[in-house]
């Protein structure tokens, strides 16, 4: 009789796929933002009016989000290929989950704050 492991291998399509849907937007942020940067001296106050507009800081907070995800699937799919263990991968897992959500946290105050 066969032993079925189940360690997450269905994920897939699916990563793939937001692996590449979270590349291109963070290519896209990137290109903007160089073009924004690029229309005149890079000082204190063009950045503070590049990211005072509403439209940047909604560009910034996609990348952000499409940052964090294109981390964690890239993380969650290294640890669930090299990290056998189950309890040493669950524990590094969250403690990973913590750090993308805390790096989060620690950057929306200051994208959305005047």
């Amino acid at each position: 009789m066969v032993k079925r492991v189940i360690v997450g291998a269905h994920y897939g399509l699916r990563d793939w796929l937001a692996q590449r849907v979270t590349a291109l937007v963070m290519l896209a942020y990137t290109l903007l933002f160089l073009l924004a940067l690029g229309r005149g001296p890079v000082n204190y106050a063009s950045w503070k009016a590049l990211f005072a507009q509403g439209w940047m800081r909604v560009a910034t907070f996609l990348f952000l989000a499409s940052t964090l995800i294109h981390a964690w699937i890239g993380v969650r799919n290294i640890l669930m290929d090299y990290v056998k263990p189950a309890g040493w991968r669950l524990t590094l897992q969250v403690i990973v989950i913590l750090a993308l959500a805390g790096c989060g946290g620690w950057a929306l105050p200051i994208l959305w704050r005047s």
